[in-house]
Parts: structure tokens; C-alpha cells; sequence
């Protein structure tokens, strides 16, 4: 059988199944287990694909953005354990950028007490900051309905005056090749710009989010340290080529 045609055959398998294995690729076709891994290999070069231990999944791309009420029921452990690691990175007097998402909000209650300053776009954070008593500044602009986040122009030239000693910023996708992403390009703007006015960068994401795209890159993966709950041996390898990754659960 020719490369093409097993090639488009694996990724027929794929569609269906949404993840197979070497061995039943090898029973389907015919072939050597080795010519399976190198056409599983070109076709992951491809991002047509992802391969995983013993096989290969989809490469999943996130389209419609979830509400806040939607990401807060996903992953709430993970979410507190990366949320307690980013903030045991904060020292006292840090001036912070906290990004509005589910996960730099569990970051607020372990800020508690702490002599710090918040700048943030997040409306959803403000009630807890106010609570603990955390002194913060809030970005105007256009407000985000199913986010609470502020985002625009006017968010973005509000956000140049400042200078972050630490930045905390959430993404919707964490990928190899194409970096971090969110779905929404002005959300995505404000992102970039918080990451090139701080010292440290961080973005933070639970394992769900790894080998998946959003529509738009705010970021490659170079730019800033990836803060996520625990990895396979064979994504902290691939990851740890790129940039510095954290794991809060290990």
C-alpha cells in the first residue's frame, strides 16, 4: 500500500475513532509496526495528529469560548494546585498582573495578607480582592459578557503605563507548535501586551489544555513559563524544549 493511501486511511480510522492504536493500524494494513510509527510520525509533523504511547488522538482545536460558570466546573483541583504553586512564586511589595480566568482567580484567597498590588482586567476577580483585602487596580474598556474580562483599545493603552514585577496569564490552548491561544484576538492583545510589560512571565493551564489550539496565538511558548498540574514524561519532554514548565502536581 502507498504512503498516501495509508496515510489517508490512518486518518480515516482516526475521524471515527478519535484515537487508535499502532497494532490495529498494523492488522488493518498489512504493514510493519515501524512503518506505522514513521507514517504516525510525518503525519503528527503535519499537526494532523498527536501522537500518544502506543498510538495516536486528534489534535483537538477549541472554537466556541465557555462561559466563566462553564470553566470554573472544570478541573477545580488542578486549578487550586497550580493556582497555590503560581502564588508561592509572589514576593512581598510585588506589583502583579492577574489576568481575568478560572484559574488566576483560585490564585486570590492564597494572596491573602500579603503586601502586594494587583492590576488586573478580570471583573470576576474584584469581589474576592476587595474580601482579602488585596490593593487593586482595575483596567477599564470594553467589557467581555461571557468572561467579565475587559479588553479593547482602550484596555490596551491603559495597560502600557504599566511596569509587572510578575505576570499570571490564562489560555484556552497550550500547543507544541503553535504556542498559547485563546479564541478571542482582542482578549488575546491584552494578553501579549501584559506579557511583554512584566519581568516574569507565567501562563497557566491544566493538562487539558495541552496539544490544543485556539483561533488566536497571543504567544509562543518561549515568551513565557508554563505553570500546569502534571505532565506524561513524553509532553514535559517535548514542552521542556521550548520553555521553562512548573508542575504543581508531582
Amino acid at each position: 500500500m502507498l504512503t498516501p493511501k495509508r496515510h489517508a486511511l490512518i486518518l480515516e480510522e482516526l475521524s471515527n475513532k478519535q484515537m487508535i492504536t499502532i497494532q490495529s493500524l498494523v492488522d488493518l494494513m498489512r504493514v510493519s509496526e515501524s512503518t506505522i510509527r514513521r507514517d504516525l510520525s510525518e503525519l503528527e509533523k503535519q499537526h494532523l495528529l498527536k501522537r500518544v504511547h502506543g498510538g495516536a488522538t486528534v489534535v483537538t482545536q477549541t472554537k466556541d469560548e465557555p462561559t466563566v460558570q462553564e470553566k470554573k466546573q472544570r478541573g477545580t483541583t488542578e486549578k487550586k494546585e497550580i493556582a497555590q504553586y503560581a502564588a508561592a512564586l509572589i514576593e512581598d511589595y510585588d506589583v502583579i498582573y492577574l489576568d481575568a480566568g478560572t484559574t488566576t482567580y483560585e490564585m486570590i484567597p492564597f494572596l491573602k495578607d500579603r503586601p502586594i498590588t494587583v492590576v488586573t482586567n478580570g471583573l470576576m476577580h474584584l469581589d474576592l480582592l476587595q474580601q482579602y483585602h488585596i490593593p487593586t487596580y482595575i483596567i477599564g474598556g470594553k467589557v467581555k459578557d461571557k468572561t467579565g474580562a475587559v479588553i479593547g483599545s482602550v484596555a490596551l493603552k491603559q495597560l502600557e503605563h504599566y511596569h509587572f514585577n510578575l505576570a499570571f496569564i490564562g489560555t484556552n490552548g497550550v500547543d507544541v507548535s503553535f504556542g498559547y491561544s485563546t479564541p478571542d484576538p482582542e482578549e488575546g492583545d491584552l494578553k501579549e501586551k501584559a506579557l511583554t510589560l512584566s519581568d516574569k512571565r507565567f501562563v497557566l493551564a491544566d493538562h487539558s489544555k495541552l496539544h490544543t489550539k485556539s483561533a488566536y496565538r497571543f504567544s509562543e511558548l518561549k515568551h513565557a513559563t508554563l505553570i500546569t498540574d502534571r505532565l506524561l514524561e513524553e509532553d514535559r519532554e517535548a514542552y521542556s524544549k521550548l520553555t521553562d514548565v512548573l508542575e504543581a502536581m508531582t
